[in-house]
């Protein structure tokens, strides 16, 4: 019985890694497509203004809102890094997308699921074997070879060094904000957590929303807004449950698999619907960049599988 429980809960933190890998996916294209219409931090505080909105109403409803007598000081610290570095984590992230593309963000971005997966074992003591140690080498190498492989765009875009630094960077407080997450479910709800957080950002956002674009905006325009909104409270609901049914390292090994959605997407929309999203134009060495980190993202996954087997 107690295997049977055991199981389904890693099925549960798969599936749930699985979705967030998805959906995270498919949302720099539809960024990119919104930065045309509004500035980036008005569109980084519409998405956290109505994610808090959304799933204010839904615990309201389920009369399951948190109670902030409830908080200890050392939860409330936790609380304040993990809004403060999912802040800096989404203003550094879209700034840097403006300044290089889908694919190059997407790609670069990788670099948070390794480090959180090595951050889960040095901070949390999780497993982690010799054949995944091996896939984060060569997940590590591909991602070197990519940036290689653009430096060549960088004349056509001279923009694009800087925006890969920034995206770097963005990984860094994304790790940052996971450990404190994962150390907040060992006593919370992930959703307590989650609305606390997305309040945190949206107030820390507000003084430098444009509202006047918003109003502005014309029906495509809210679809998309309306889009990366929900993409946010579900990803990171996703990806929170995960944590708490997963091992930070096994979350990190499926979510390095999110290049190959964006990059897969991309291709899709530019086939069929031309013009819709901006064309991912790759040298070959960044596409075997690209390659190598999803190949190095399997190798890790199916290594952890395999001892879970």
């Amino acid at each position: 019985m107690a295997l049977h429980r055991t199981s389904g809960r890693r099925g549960l933190g798969a599936a749930l890694a699985s979705t967030t890998m998805l959906l995270w996916g498919v949302l720099p294209l539809a960024l990119e497509a919104t930065l045309v219409e509004i500035d980036a931090l008005t569109l980084t505080w519409a998405r956290f203004a109505g994610s808090a909105l959304v799933l204010f109403a839904v615990l309201a409803a389920r009369r399951n809102l948190p109670s902030l007598r409830g908080l200890e000081r050392g939860h409330i610290a936790l609380v304040l890094v993990a809004t403060l570095f999912l802040a800096l984590n989404y203003a550094a992230y879209i700034i840097g997308l403006e300044r290089t593309s889908a694919a190059d963000a997407q790609v670069v971005i990788q670099l948070a699921p390794v480090l959180l997966a090595v951050a889960g074992v040095f901070v949390f003591r999780e497993p982690f074997t010799r054949l995944q140690w091996t896939g984060l080498g060569v997940l590590i190498g591909g991602l070197a070879l990519f940036v290689a492989g653009r430096g060549g765009d960088a004349g056509a875009n001279p923009t694009l060094p800087v925006g890969q630094a920034i995206i770097v960077f963005a990984a860094l407080t994304w790790v940052v904000y996971g450990l404190a997450q994962k150390q907040l479910l060992h006593g919370w709800s992930s959703f307590h957590i989650t609305l606390y957080i997305y309040v945190g950002c949206t107030l820390a956002f507000t003084p430098f929303a444009e509202f006047g674009r918003l109003a502005g905006l014309e029906a495509p325009g809210w679809w998309l807004l309306a889009f990366c909104a929900a993409n946010t409270i579900v990803g990171y609901g996703a990806f929170a449950e995960a944590l708490e049914h997963w091992e930070a390292s096994r979350v990190g090994a499926v979510l390095a698999l999110v290049p190959l959605v964006t990059l897969g997407c991309s291709a899709l929309l530019s086939s069929h619907w031309p013009g819709s999203v901006p064309p991912q134009t790759l040298s070959a060495s960044s596409w075997a960049g690209a390659l190598l980190v999803v190949a190095g993202a399997l190798v890790a996954a199916l290594a952890a599988r395999n001892e879970a087997a």
